[in-house]
């Protein structure tokens, strides 16, 4: 077994036990695993054929996340919580759940609309040009929306792909209508395709990946589509 370097720090009124070593996590009564473990169970999640799924899988093996605790957290709310925990939700969830992230809405882009739109949205980098391991090939991270929510139509040149993990969302592609995703279905985007989604009545969480140009520069929102 691989030897990982770490700091245990140990909340007895709590029972809480945070490792500190090739990246962090929080779990309870005494089991330990860094970081790194999360982005290996997610490479096995990117098993797909395309070429944008064997980058994310690359990304994620070769990541070296950085150890450093986040000094302010902000944990996911309770209609996260239960997709996550139902019985069709992927495995890796589990792992999610316990994490110590910064579960805070995307920055993507400045404009009004669009930080209007993103206050149902969580979501955490965990490889990009601002993720917690770096990378200019891709922009890599977990993403979720609260139920009764809709995030509009939107653009950019880096190929995309949504795998989701827990709950239900509808995605529209295109012209195409809005379609309902479950629990392992993925909506890939090729570069500069218009692109919408929104939830009903839960929440979901999914992985996703940019590959190509991951810069947000030609990142542009035009707000919820009319039908």
């Amino acid at each position: 077994a691989q030897a990982y370097p770490c700091y245990v720090l140990i909340d007895y009124n709590n029972k809480t036990c945070f490792w500190m070593g090739t990246g962090y996590t929080s779990y309870t009564e005494g089991s330990f695993m860094p970081l790194s473990h999360l982005y290996r169970q997610l490479a096995d999640v990117f098993d797909g054929s395309q070429t944008i799924e064997k980058a994310a899988r690359d990304a994620l093996l070769s990541a070296e996340p950085k150890n450093d605790e986040p000094s302010d957290f902000k944990p996911l709310s309770a209609p996260f919580l239960e997709v996550m925990s139902e019985p069709d939700a992927h495995p890796v969830c589990k792992l999610i759940a316990q994490l110590r992230f910064d579960w805070t809405p995307p920055g993507t882009s400045d404009s009004a609309l669009y930080i209007e739109h993103s206050v149902s949205k969580v979501h955490v980098e965990l490889v990009g040009p601002m993720g917690l391991a770096k990378s200019n090939e891709v922009r890599l991270g977990l993403y979720g929306m609260l139920p009764n929510s809709e995030y509009g139509i939107r653009t950019h040149l880096a190929e995309e792909t949504y795998i989701m993990l827990a709950g239900q969302v509808m995605w529209k592609r295109g012209e195409q209508p809005y379609l309902l995703h479950k629990p392992g279905e993925r909506s890939y985007h090729p570069s500069m395709l218009e692109h919408a989604n929104r939830t009903t009545d839960k929440a979901f969480m999914s992985v996703y990946v940019w590959h190509g140009d991951v810069s947000t520069d030609s990142y542009s929102y035009a707000g919820i589509p009319k039908e």
